[in-house]
């Protein structure tokens, strides 16, 4: 905040701008609350209501709208309806009648509390040095925070839903890439194809049969009990073990205790992707690494990855290796969203894909020369939406300067016209100290329900 003070505006401190201050000692627990009811329980936590009740005899209410502060959170929040206080530490602050709550509120927003290294952060909120414009600038600025503000919380609402839009588009370019949809026109130019589909299975199950890494395996048949799958002409259905070879019995568990690392030179890869890193590999290859776990499915992470080159791998994923880096690839793409739950074996929450139902899952098998297509085609739209998903985390930085920008211009006195007729803020100051002097001495409690 600038050092030069507005002209008519007067600096104050905690107790001319609040009439009181109480901690709130009864904690409600969420398990006690319910998802519907008549008041909200506010905490301290981001969710910031965390339930509803209906007992009045624990709402707090106020003709004014009040001012809310977690000291753990450090979160400043504005509520102008009954609610109950839901947590120790949770801090009411009431706004002296004659003042614009609202401002006060902006400026406790305009502190950056939460970005402060205090380790209480309310002794800032007790401690600051309150700048107060005169009542009808109150007006006029807090008017133009709220038109603005809501603005940018409309254009920051619009730009966080992107991200989820783009993973559902990204989802949608492997769905139409392995059913064959996203190549239909080329197919239609490209009739004459050097090898087929069935060709070209037999060809790389042969060489494997003669330089395996890991002793062979005949390939199973896919498990077409549990999925219906059709696919163009031209292509076929097969198995994963027909396509890529299993490397899992080369994968070694350590304990964390024993992956301590002074350099950390490569991946160690678990259930949850990269989760360690260790200084020794056991893998130098182009792996696709299928997660094993059912606790980790449906969550940001997709459940198949790609990586290359050297790395250490845990028995919680499978190490599947196709024959070159287009069908690592491919195959990559098959499985990345696969919906593997109709294959896992064990109780829920524990489930398991074992390595056998990996094996058994079909996946859509196009000829060698449409799979270098549909790979071509997937890496140019994930491209596009990369970039596009980079922009909006840009985007969304932005905002959120753009929030502190607009909040610092109006405490310099600068986001609206300023009127010399305006009574000046010391004026007002001193009438609320006249009217706290005159007024009944209240001993103030330090908690209450």
């Amino acid at each position: 905040m600038s050092e030069v003070i507005p002209a008519g505006w007067q600096t104050a401190h905690f107790d001319d701008v609040f009439t009181q201050i109480s901690t709130v000692g009864k904690k409600v627990k969420t398990s006690d609350t319910r998802s519907e009811g008549k008041y909200p329980v506010v905490d301290q936590g981001r969710s910031f209501i965390s339930g509803y009740l209906d007992d009045e005899h624990l709402a707090v209410s106020d003709e004014q709208p009040l001012i809310i502060f977690g000291d753990h959170t450090r979160e400043v929040k504005w509520i102008d309806f009954p609610f109950i206080p839901g947590a120790d530490g949770v801090k009411i602050l009431k706004p002296q009648p004659e003042l614009i709550g609202r401002i006060l509120y902006f400026f406790l927003c305009n502190l950056q509390i939460e970005s402060k290294g205090y380790a209480r952060h309310f002794k800032v909120v007790k401690d600051a040095t309150y700048w107060i414009p005169p009542l009808a600038e109150q007006t006029r600025i807090t008017q133009k925070l709220d038109e603005l503000l809501t603005q940018v919380d409309t254009l920051r609402t619009r730009i966080d839903a992107i991200p989820t839009l783009l993973k559902r588009f990204r989802q949608s370019v492997l769905a139409a890439a392995v059913s064959g949809r996203l190549t239909e026109e080329w197919r239609g130019s490209n009739e004459v194809l050097a090898e087929s589909a069935e060709d070209y299975l037999e060809r790389i199950v042969n060489a494997r049969r003669e330089n395996p890494i890991v002793k062979f395996k005949e390939p199973v048949a896919p498990d077409l009990e549990k999925r219906e799958i059709v696919v163009p002409d031209g292509w076929v259905i097969a198995s994963v073990s027909s396509f890529a070879e299993c490397l899992d019995s080369m994968r070694v568990p350590v304990k964390k205790e024993l992956r301590s690392s002074d350099e950390g030179l490569y991946p160690y890869f678990g259930a949850n992707g990269e989760v360690d890193r260790v200084d020794e590999y056991i893998f130098d290859d182009d792996l696709i690494l299928v997660t094993e776990d059912e606790t980790f499915y449906g969550r940001e992470k997709p459940i198949a990855y790609k990586y290359s080159g050297k790395c250490w791998v845990n028995n919680h994923v499978h190490a599947l290796r196709a024959h070159d880096l287009v069908g690592r690839d491919y195959l990559c793409y098959s499985l990345m969203y696969y919906n593997v739950f109709p294959w896992l074996t064990g109780t829920t929450g524990r489930a398991k894909l074992t390595q056998g139902a990996l094996l058994s899952l079909p996946i859509q098998i196009p000829p060698p020369a449409e799979q270098i297509e549909i790979v071509r085609r997937v890496e140019q739209l994930f491209a596009f939406s990369y970039e596009l998903e980079a922009k909006v985390t840009s985007a969304k930085s932005r905002i959120d300067h753009l929030t502190q920008s607009v909040l610092a211009k109006a405490f310099r006195g600068e986001l609206v016209p300023q009127d010399p007729s305006d009574e000046p803020a010391s004026v007002l100051l001193e009438r609320i100290r006249a009217v706290r002097a005159a007024a009944p001495k209240v001993k103030r409690s330090g908690k209450s329900a």
